[in-house]
């Protein structure tokens, strides 16, 4: 369903061999295709990251911003065209860390775009470093002895912030990542897809996971379903080891800011 959204003329793409960027790009591309949107009237946002370069390979107009600022940008585009459908790709050091406040206050604002972050726990394409979605323990460039700041959950602030969508899927769950983007592009107000994937590059030959399908297996083996988790766990009890929740967990109808106009 995605033909026609696919620039083949940019092909073959720089992600590295087994990087799970392709496989997200893909589902959301899928989704948009289910959407009917006129290409002409959907513009694609990025900032600087590995995650980023993802508006290059699509067939509609797109802006490749600064380091953290595509929600900045994102907005001022839906602010002078609302009518516009606007889709933000970014990176956890991307759109937390740099990007953070811009993060927090368009979650607040509840403007009326659909964000995808990548998250593969790691500055990917700039050196490999930490970030804040690095998780305990974790090495890279600057946490060699491991990672000891406890990270975001991107999840949680996102719904403190005031999103009216949210979901967490992970590059091996793709129809329900590809549902997933539907839904937060057809629910309006902000809506994030936080997606973890595998970086083998960066983060997997620091951290035991070398080869892409053993990330991928780690992704499939540690995700919980957050009914399921909600269903059986007791009050109180903490997830097991390095398990996290997957799933949607908010759709809401919180005022909307940069809704289409009427004319």
């Amino acid at each position: 369903m995605r033909d026609g959204w696919l620039r083949e003329d940019r092909l073959p793409h720089i992600y590295c061999a087994g990087c799970g960027n392709g496989t997200i790009m893909n589902c959301v591309l899928e989704a948009v295709a289910k959407t009917g949107w006129d290409q002409t009237k959907t513009i694609f946002i990025s900032g600087i990251g590995c995650s980023s370069r993802a508006p290059g390979y699509i067939m509609a107009d797109s802006l490749h911003t600064t380091h953290g600022r595509a929600l900045a940008f994102a907005t001022g585009v839906k602010m002078a065209k609302p009518s516009l459908n606007v889709v933000v790709f970014t990176g956890d050091g991307d759109l937390a860390a740099i990007g953070g406040n811009h993060f927090i206050h368009a979650c607040r604002r509840n403007i009326n775009i659909t964000v995808v972050c990548m998250n593969n726990h790691i500055y990917g394409m700039t050196g490999g470093q930490g970030s804040p979605t690095t998780p305990l323990g974790k090495t890279s460039t600057t946490t060699p002895y491991g990672a000891g700041e406890t990270p975001f959950d991107l999840v949680e602030l996102a719904i403190a912030a005031g999103a009216n969508y949210v979901a967490r899927w992970t590059s091996y769950h793709v129809k329900q990542l590809t549902d997933a983007v539907f839904a937060g592009l057809n629910n309006p107000g902000f809506s994030l897809i936080e997606v973890r994937c595998q970086c083998p590059t960066s983060y997997g030959r620091r951290n035991k996971y070398r080869e892409p399908m053993d990330y991928i297996t780690y992704l499939k083996s540690n995700a919980i379903l957050k009914e399921k988790w909600e269903r059986t766990a007791t009050p109180g009890e903490e997830l097991p080891g390095d398990s996290f929740l997957v799933g949607e967990f908010i759709r809401r109808h919180r005022p909307v800011t940069g809704v289409p106009d009427e004319a």
